[in-house]
């Protein structure tokens, strides 16, 4: 059986300490949390004498995790993931008649939402933004009950269906060779680092890596950030791809976006928990099917 915490442990207490561990600074985590210095060391200082062991060590460089600390801080996020979740599910037990859907970058959802809300008048419809790579930690953690995004992500625990497929392009500066051209193929860019993230499974679809004959994709840089991505192309460290509907080149005049042939295209899909009983959740999955196809073709000449 796993250790439970004590019975008055503190939640803010323990959120305010995962503040100061991800800064490894009392004086950045207080601004973010918006309170005074002062009062968050003594605020640490309860949740310490609570749990009977130091945390947190000030150095000059900062300040740094306690062994103990070590070990309470991925305890101390499962805690408030738990407690966020809890509370989440209790809402929606008691009010069956609230929607939140999440959507991910330059993703489109407002015909659906629109047509559940005509639908559903005396129910809270709402609409959440949702980091490119959180779509299925919003819905386990009950954030949202719906969330239109695009695959690769694990799906395990979730009902996941498609909406639609995008055709990937290759983004580029307005100075690379392969700008202009109306198509490339893989063997255009068998030499081009494509930047790389902190995950396996979208390098892997979004880099193409492994190419069909084997050969790994050449490594760009590692990021963490859309942004970040967009300045190290547009500054030709790197090219990347996208699905042909991202409008970034409408934001950035600097980039022009190819579309790549004889690849898998990208799948726009709708994900929500698996087994959930929400009615507004089986209502929302039969207009994201008939509303949200995609973007209109170009109209021809």
């Amino acid at each position: 059986m796993p250790d439970l915490p004590p019975a008055d442990l503190d939640l803010r207490l323990v959120r305010y300490f995962t503040v100061v561990a991800d800064h490894r600074h009392y004086g950045r985590a207080a601004d973010a949390l918006r309170i005074a210095q002062p009062s968050l060391s003594r605020q640490i200082q309860r949740l310490e004498k609570q749990l009977g062991a130091r945390l947190l060590d000030r150095t000059p460089q900062g300040t740094k995790l306690t062994e103990a600390g070590e070990v309470f801080l991925p305890r101390a996020k499962a805690l408030l993931r738990s407690a966020a979740q809890s509370a989440a599910i209790t809402r929606a037990a008691a009010d069956p008649h609230r929607l939140t859907i999440g959507y991910t970058m330059n993703l489109i959802i407002t015909p659906a939402v629109r047509d559940m809300r005509r639908r559903y008048p005396d129910a809270e419809v709402r609409s959440m933004h949702v980091e490119w790579n959180g779509a299925r930690a919003a819905l386990l953690e009950h954030r949202v009950d719906a969330v239109v995004t695009r695959l690769p992500f694990a799906t395990d625990g979730l009902h996941v269906s498609i909406l639609y497929d995008e055709q990937r392009a290759v983004l580029l500066p307005l100075d690379h060779r392969l700008a202009g051209k109306e198509s490339v193929t893989l063997d255009d860019i068998a030499d081009e680092p494509l930047p790389r993230v902190p995950d396996p499974v979208w390098n892997a679809f979004w880099r193409i890596d492994p190419r069909p004959d084997g050969s790994r994709a050449p490594d760009g840089p590692l990021i963490e950030s859309v942004e970040d991505k967009l300045e190290m192309i547009a500054a030709g460290e790197a090219v990347g791809l996208i699905p042909v509907g991202d409008h970034v080149t409408t934001l950035r005049s600097d980039l022009t976006a190819v579309p790549l042939e004889d690849v898998e295209p990208s799948h726009v899909v709708l994900a929500t928990r698996a087994g959930d009983s929400n009615r507004l959740v089986e209502a929302f999955r039969k207009c994201a099917h008939a509303l949200l196809t995609g973007p209109e073709p170009p109209a021809s000449d």
